[in-house]
């Protein structure tokens, strides 16, 4: 018997025991890799139900294994719109609080987007300026930010030392 506050050990959850969650995990990887390419990738982690006969609790964390936030609801794990919301909210919160940075930003606008279904396709939504800077707009979906085209960094020539 463990004592009243001993926390129960997350597990990695193993590739296969929520289909729908990878396939939308990796699509939210994508999107870290494009905009936090020195982060590892996020992952699953399990935790035991609260109450006897509940679902297993899931969160998202960090490849540390570092995590925040809400657990995702078990139900989003049967319908793709509802599972790649799920994870798309549950990355961001994690990555947002775990790296104290906004995740993932607008590249037109530098701020943080937040996940919003538009046609039936979770995407990332930017609030715009509000005024100046431009309208709320939706320039990726969730997954895609590596279609979009990034301003070219200048070239650095290398001063030749002699």
């Amino acid at each position: 018997m463990s004592a009243l506050f001993d926390l129960p050990e997350p597990r990695r959850v193993l590739q296969g025991e929520y289909p729908l969650w990878d396939e939308a995990l990796a699509l939210v990887n994508r999107d870290l890799a494009v905009s936090l390419p020195d982060q590892g990738l996020l992952q699953l982690l399990g935790l035991p139900p609260y109450n006897e006969g509940e679902a297993e609790n899931v969160y998202i964390a960090l490849a540390n294994g570092e995590w925040h936030g809400n657990v995702l609801d078990p139900h989003s794990a049967d319908n793709p719109v509802l599972a790649l919301m799920a994870i798309a909210d549950a990355a961001q919160e994690t990555v947002t609080e775990c790296l104290w940075q906004a995740w993932p930003l607008c590249g037109e606008h530098d701020l943080g987007m937040h996940p919003r279904e538009a046609d039936g396709q979770p995407s990332w939504w930017c609030a715009g300026g509000n005024n100046r800077r431009g309208p709320a707009h939706i320039p990726a979906a969730v997954g895609g930010l590596d279609s979009l085209d990034r301003p070219r960094q200048p070239s650095r020539k290398r001063r030749r030392e002699g």
